[in-house]
């Protein structure tokens, strides 16, 4: 497991939920490269509505076909090992919002093996 406290840089990148790799969700992609990479970790957020550069509005009410929604694919990992891991974002994204944000990791810890926290509690 990777190692990250204190100072960090957190890498948001903002595109649809239909944009694609290869026939492939892109936030998938994204999240699986980073993990290959040895990033600390990432996450996929779905937004319920937004607009981007198209200035088209997405959204998820009711009313509405939940089309494209928003979705933000969140790193955060040391400067360094985010900042090499830029060029693989520019093979995938070619539409969107990529941003770098300096961040403190206060706590980073994951379970332990079967699923414990590190304290030897099961994790729920």
């Amino acid at each position: 497991m990777t190692s990250l406290s204190g100072r960090a840089l957190r890498l948001t990148v903002y595109i649809g939920e239909d944009d694609t790799w290869h026939h492939k969700p892109l936030y998938s992609e994204i999240v699986h490269r980073a993990h290959a990479a040895g990033l600390a970790g990432a996450s996929v957020f779905r937004g319920i509505e937004g607009f981007g550069a198209s200035s088209r509005i997405h959204t998820a009410r009711l009313l509405s076909l939940s089309e494209d929604l928003p979705v933000a694919v969140v790193v955060v990992d040391t400067e360094e090992r985010v900042r090499a891991f830029l060029p693989q974002l520019d093979e995938l994204v070619d539409e969107g919002l990529v941003t770098l944000e300096e961040c403190e990791v206060v706590r980073y810890v994951g379970r332990g093996p079967g699923g414990t926290d590190p304290k030897g509690e099961k994790s729920s």
